[in-house]
């Protein structure tokens, strides 16, 4: 299951079953004649349905759904009228489902910025309107509450990010994967399209990698990749980004960069790898190919190809080289 289909089920499931919660407090207080609690429970309930149906809604952009935070302030701030509308402490209890429906929702720092104001409201009513002591004790259970929700809001999205970060990196080199590439790569170019910036990219290739792999072993030269990684990473600029490609080529993406900028970046990058003094091989070489984006380039794979067919054309010339070719030609 995405990412998305599950929120789109939580939040849903969040909403509906907070708004059959609403819905009984409605009826309860009607029966009672709280008219009073009795709107304010069912504008609750109907808040709640109309989280339900914007969530189906946005169900394809649940990532990005603005909504939320209004439907749920909107909400909050009716759970803070039905509490100092009444002089039951019983009423406090409202807010146990809206401080859940919050953390489990919204972003975190957005759920916990409007979960700790309620709190807020509800702690200073509860020593208005009771003892000190039941509001110490009806207060310590809503903190304690929101302090394990969350917790767990906390706990689970801290998990989604590492197994973002885990999906979109390679384990051996720690650079992003061959997967991801595509991914941002037909972004940049949509980017370019859309703007009419530059773009260019390099492919990196190492020079003798299969040799020292059956000279030193896979470890050794496993532990040399990741060293190469970091290095590259000082080499390129903020918002250039590096893939690791078959655990032996490396890919750079490089935006707002015109071709006399990427020969200027691949011989730093030739010449870096070339004069720094790496464990276990000593000296290291490398052969890139270099291409710019033009305007006949629709998928990432044509500027792929034609990095690859720029670093074989460098290949054929020699190693430890640097090669360009410009879109829609063959030119050096």
């Amino acid at each position: 299951m995405t990412e998305t289909r599950l929120r789109t089920l939580t939040h849903s499931l969040g909403y509906s079953l907070t708004a059959l919660f609403m819905a009984g407090l409605a009826v309860q207080n009607l029966r009672y004649g709280f008219y009073d609690l009795f709107y304010l429970a069912l504008a609750l309930a109907v808040a709640s349905v109309t989280g339900t149906a914007y969530t189906l809604l946005m169900r394809r952009r649940q990532l990005f759904a603005p909504g939320h935070i209004l439907v749920l302030g909107a909400m909050n701030l009716l759970a803070v009228a039905a509490v100092f509308s009444s002089p039951h402490p019983d009423v406090s209890h409202w807010t146990l489902a809206l401080i859940l429906l919050n953390l489990l929702i919204l972003p975190l720092r957005t759920a916990l910025t409007i979960t700790l104001s309620l709190v807020g409201c509800v702690g200073f009513w509860l020593f208005l309107a009771t003892t000190p002591a039941q509001a110490v004790i009806t207060l310590g259970g809503i903190v304690m509450l929101t302090g394990a929700a969350g917790f767990y809001s906390w706990r689970y999205r801290h998990m989604a990010q590492s197994a973002e970060d885990l999906s979109i990196t390679d384990h051996q080199t720690g650079a992003h994967n061959a997967r991801f590439l595509d991914e941002t790569l037909q972004k940049e170019i949509s980017r370019a399209q859309a703007t009419g910036n530059t773009l260019s990219v390099i492919q990196v290739h190492l020079d003798y990698l299969d040799e020292a792999v059956e000279l030193h072993g896979r470890d050794p030269v496993a532990k040399l990749m990741r060293e190469i990684t970091e290095t590259l990473f000082g080499v390129i600029r903020a918002g250039d980004t590096l893939y690791s490609l078959n655990n032996r080529d490396f890919f750079l993406v490089l935006p707002f960069t015109p071709e006399e900028g990427v020969r200027v970046i691949a011989e730093r990058v030739r010449r870096t790898l070339g004069e720094t003094e790496w464990p276990i091989v000593g000296r290291l070489t490398a052969t890139l190919g270099c291409t710019a984006w033009h305007a006949s380039d629709a998928t990432s794979h044509h500027l792929r190809d034609r990095a690859e067919a720029a670093m074989r054309e460098a290949q054929r010339r020699g190693s430890d080289r640097a090669w360009f070719i410009a879109g829609s030609s063959n030119a050096a």
